[in-house]
């Protein structure tokens, strides 16, 4: 099942790899921005919960999907590159097995618990 599940979120990440060449931005924007969603694991700093809700907040898909939308809906490049920016990375992010995340750490995510 863990094969089918990294399939599908590497059409994901194909997914907006194609959004991304719709943009009038330079290919090295989405390469320097497809990991600036991690900064938000500056929030464990605040303990694990505001950790957890920092993190998924900057990795959930449906927030992603919904700023695209409304870029597109508003023709707004800027919020359509960080709606794909946000997916791409919640993408490649899953392939690699890291999930949204549980308040009880970092290592405890919806996919599992990392490292095991």
């Amino acid at each position: 099942m863990k094969t089918v599940i990294k399939l599908e979120e590497f059409g994901l990440f194909a997914l907006g790899i194609y959004l991304f060449s719709l943009l009038n931005y330079q290919w090295w924007w989405f390469l320097v921005l497809l990991l600036a969603p991690d900064l938000s694991m500056i929030g464990y700093a605040f303990g694990n919960k505001a950790g957890a809700f920092f993190y998924n907040v900057f990795h959930h898909k449906g927030l992603a999907v919904l700023l695209y939308m409304t870029g597109c809906y508003l023709q707004i490049e800027i919020l359509q590159l960080i709606g794909i920016i946000l997916f791409s990375h919640s993408a490649m992010d899953r392939i690699f097995g890291y999930g949204l995340k549980y308040d009880k750490g970092f290592k405890y995510t919806h996919l599992g618990e990392i490292g095991k």
